[in-house]
């Protein structure tokens, strides 16, 4: 009976444990369901306005050079002097090499001796036949000796052009022995230094390459081409800016002179080129110029006049597999507005279709924002303007 007894009093204090417990999560309950909503999330918003954007898009070129010129000997001889230095700035018309001069001055004096005979028996076949034409007014005359001597006078002044043309290209040789430079421009690394036998075969001695302006060549899609034949049309042409290696600007901007009359096949995009002034690099050494032909570097294609868009900062912009979208208060709530950007700038989105000026774009507590629900909307904290 005793265990009996312990074993009633057990179960009823566990009942009642369980009925205490069941009463606390009850009352839990009820009072979560009493608790009133929190407010909606604050946003900042701005208004879509209409700003003037100049619109701009990035590319990537490569610097060449206006001029290119590749040294190559004319003559064969031997090499005596290089006369540069390597990777200076050159003028037109600099002396580079020198090659050995003495065989040529003697085949000019040969030449000259050649050209000194041919004219003396010209000479004495022309007063053969005057003498053959006076004695031809007399009976002694005879027109076959005439003949004879005008065939001779004419053959020996053949013979005296002959001479003195290749009197002429001996000159003419004996000046490709001193190689000047056809051009402005910086020259390069020497090929062959002095005391090589060299010829037309040799090859290139030298490059030199023009250093100002300067070419920038970039590809750009077809779509984008049209848009500047239009804008063209309208007298609103385009400026090349370009951005160097180290991410600095480069000033001055350049201008497009050249679009291509073939479509690359493989990507439908078609090489664009533009002329740049090449200045001189403050501080460097022997005046270096700041571009360099071949350099890879960003072309930014801007245009010449700023246009009238709606704009909104581009942070509103949120992009999903769907395309860009942004976030618009109406009627107190968030609505989600699905959007086409135009070219834009690092700050502000351009907005092609979807808003109209005025509307409320959200901006700042963009990540608490849920499309329909009910937001708090106020002044955005700060507002960027078109560069």
């Amino acid at each position: 009976m005793a265990v009996g007894a312990a074993y009633s009093v057990h179960v009823k204090r566990a009942g009642f444990a369980l009925g205490f417990l069941s009463l606390g999560a009850w009352a839990a309950a009820s009072a979560f369901a009493q608790q009133p909503p929190g407010p909606p999330p604050a946003v900042g918003v701005v208004p879509a306005a209409k700003q003037s954007v100049t619109q701009s898009t990035e590319y990537i070129g490569r610097m060449q050079a206006t001029n290119r010129v590749n040294i190559v000997p004319r003559v064969t001889a031997f090499l005596e002097q290089v006369l540069f230095t390597e990777g200076a700035e050159i003028k037109k018309g600099d002396l580079l090499y020198r090659l050995e001069q003495a065989p040529f001055r003697a085949d000019i004096q040969a030449k000259e001796a050649s050209v000194a005979q041919f004219k003396a028996q010209l000479q004495n076949a022309q007063h053969v036949l005057a003498r053959a034409q006076a004695l031809l007014r007399t009976a002694a005359g005879q027109q076959s000796a005439v003949d004879i001597a005008l065939a001779n006078e004419q053959a020996l002044q053949a013979q005296v052009q002959g001479a003195e043309a290749l009197l002429a290209q001996s000159r003419i040789n004996l000046d490709y022995t001193e190689i000047r430079s056809p051009i402005d421009g910086k020259i390069g690394r020497t090929a062959v230094t002095a005391g090589n036998y060299v010829s037309p075969g040799t090859g290139t001695l030298v490059t030199i390459v023009s250093q100002d302006p300067m070419y920038v060549l970039f590809q750009v899609s077809t779509r984008t081409v049209m848009d500047l034949q239009q804008k063209a049309s309208q007298k609103s042409a385009a400026v090349i800016r370009l951005r160097l290696p180290d991410g600095n600007l480069y000033e001055p901007a350049g201008k497009l002179d050249f679009v291509d009359n073939t479509v690359t096949g493989n990507t439908d995009t078609i090489t664009l080129r533009g002329v740049v002034p090449n200045l001189r690099a403050a501080g460097a050494e022997n005046g270096a110029r700041q571009l360099v032909d071949g350099q890879l570097i960003t072309v930014i294609l801007e245009d010449a006049q700023p246009t009238q868009t709606i704009t909104v900062p581009r942070v509103a912009v949120l992009t999903d597999q769907r395309g860009d979208y942004v976030f618009v208060v109406k009627d107190g709530k968030a609505e989600q507005r699905r959007v086409k950007l135009g070219q834009s700038t690092p700050a502000l989105a351009s907005i092609v279709e979807g808003l109209v000026e005025g509307e409320n774009v959200i901006v700042d507590g963009i990540q608490r924002v849920r499309p329909g629900a009910a937001v708090q909307a106020g002044p955005a904290q700060s507002t960027p303007t078109a560069r």
